[in-house]
């Protein structure tokens, strides 16, 4: 039976998405069909489409009572939105239903696993959230909240562990048929922990361990994990809050984190063996992964930070954009990320510069412009035996306005800047990292959408990411140096 809740929900957003139109959306990029998106949830390959649900409150673009939204996909490009899937509408998830997961289960049937919020303390102030572990099944559109719920509560969790904490549950299947999942929590130490969990069916759990620990070395609470082999290796994602900065590798407030090690299923005895952040940006929070059927590890992130919400005015139609998908291994030890192989056949009307010479006069290039665009660019030193002292590309321009990314080769560090965006907020603008190994040559990959930009660095790397909501008529883009090089480039429009 559906609620009154959801239905309101569904009702609403019917409505109101449909008073957005698309020229007013991003054009390849899956946003809010209405009010406010935030952290990825459930999402999988079911029915031979991919599935994403999302963290929701459709009636206004700001965060409040978390709903579930959804979208499927048949490429991980085109979305078609569907109903609201979760309201908050049980005595275990009044206050909201958050981050999680789905799992297709043998029957055909789609199983969701969120975090269920109850506020405790009456009248007291503040109160404190209670948060569960919730299942609901269904046909991939409609889904029946279980009678078990909640399915992991705090007698679930080991000593020291808090029931305030516990949350983000991602499903995954074991070798023998069974179900595993993976929580996070916060320990005695107050800081995070990811926790891991079995069941025979998805629907009875048991908990088995502490599968990893923050020990106050990356932030405090450690949000929205996720855990898989990936070329030999095993990965385990998670967005840390809190953190401390670490040189150009973590920045402080909230942050991503990828540990890379190895696993004994048979133990569940995961082994940290290199860390790194996921994304060096400023618009980067909770990913999720799925398996997809030709066997790619498939990575799609919330494109915003907690750090940086206050960029989207309150009485915009949506909020909430998530990233471009991507294709995720490992070499060298490293995560590597590159837009999803089939966003190629999206490019189009390619335009080529080759041996172009950027000096200290801002230059403008013919065909080089657009909000929607992709460009492949390499940048050497025009005499190798003298290097530049800075490299410039300014993008989304239009008078005062323009965002850019700059590279300083004698300090390695690349930067994206959006303060003169058109933003009116003093918020997060700016963003530094480590670039390895350019000053003979820089390669990047820059996408732009309508609202956002992805920078894909020395063949994702590392990549850098941020949303802007400069006005569209700003489509130029330029180049500039300190010092001569040499630029290769080459734009395609995107067509969705």
């Amino acid at each position: 039976m559906i609620s009154q809740m959801l239905l309101d929900a569904r009702r609403y957003e019917e409505e109101a998405g449909g008073r957005i139109a698309d020229r007013e959306r991003p054009g390849f990029h899956l946003c809010a069909r209405t009010g406010w998106m935030n952290d990825p949830n459930g999402f999988c390959f079911f029915g031979g489409r991919y599935h994403m649900f999302y963290q929701y409150y459709p009636y206004r673009s700001t965060w409040d009572s978390m709903h579930w939204g959804h979208a499927a996909s048949s490429d991980l490009l085109h979305w078609e939105y569907l109903p609201a899937a979760l309201a908050p509408d049980r005595f275990y998830d009044q206050d909201g239903v958050f981050s999680g997961s789905a799992i297709g289960l043998d029957d055909g049937r789609m199983l969701l696993m969120y975090t269920g919020v109850l506020l405790e303390g009456g009248n007291s102030r503040p109160k404190n959230e209670l948060q569960t572990q919730c299942l609901a099944v269904g046909d991939g559109i409609n889904f029946e909240k279980w009678p078990g719920n909640p399915v992991l509560d705090r007698n679930s969790l080991p000593a020291g562990a808090s029931v305030h904490d516990f949350r983000d549950p991602k499903m995954f299947r074991l070798p023998d048929g069974g179900f595993a999942c993976i929580a996070a929590s916060r320990s005695e130490d107050t800081s995070g922990q990811i926790l891991l969990y079995t069941s025979p069916d998805g629907f009875s759990w048991k908990y088995e361990t502490v599968l990893a620990s923050c020990r106050n070395r990356f932030g405090k609470m450690w949000e929205c994990p996720d855990f898989f082999p990936l070329d030999g290796k095993q990965v385990l994602l998670v967005s840390p809050q809190d953190m401390l900065p670490q040189d150009l590798e973590y920045h402080s407030g909230n942050g991503t984190l990828c540990l890379i090690g190895s696993y004994d299923e048979e133990h569940f005895d995961f082994r940290e063996e290199h860390n790194q952040a996921i994304d060096y940006g400023i618009d980067f929070y909770a990913p999720q992964t799925v398996l997809t059927p030709d066997g790619r590890r498939v990575m799609i992130g919330w494109m915003q930070n907690w750090d940086a919400c206050a960029i989207r005015e309150p009485e915009a139609a949506w909020a909430g954009q998530m990233s471009l998908p991507r294709e995720l291994h490992i070499r060298d030890g490293r995560l590597y990320q590159a837009p999803i192989r089939e966003f190629n056949l999206l490019r189009k009307n390619p335009v080529r510069f080759a041996n172009v010479a950027v000096g200290s006069e801002r230059m403008y290039l013919s065909g080089i412009e657009g909000r929607m665009i992709d460009m492949e660019i390499s940048v050497r030193p025009k005499d190798p035996s003298s290097s530049y002292t800075k490299f410039v590309i300014r993008f989304a321009e239009e008078g005062e306005q323009y965002t850019s990314v700059r590279f300083r080769p004698h300090e390695s560090t690349l930067k994206i800047d959006r303060k003169f965006s058109g933003s009116r907020r003093a918020i997060l603008h700016q963003r530094r990292c480590l670039v390895e190994d350019a000053r003979e040559e820089l390669r990047l990959r820059i996408i732009l959408d309508r609202f956002s930009c992805e920078v894909f660095i020395d063949g994702g790397r590392k990549v850098m990411t941020s949303t802007l909501y400069t006005d569209q008529s700003a489509k130029k883009i330029s180049f500039e140096a300190d010092g001569e090089v040499l630029m290769d480039i080459t734009k395609y429009d995107i067509v969705p």
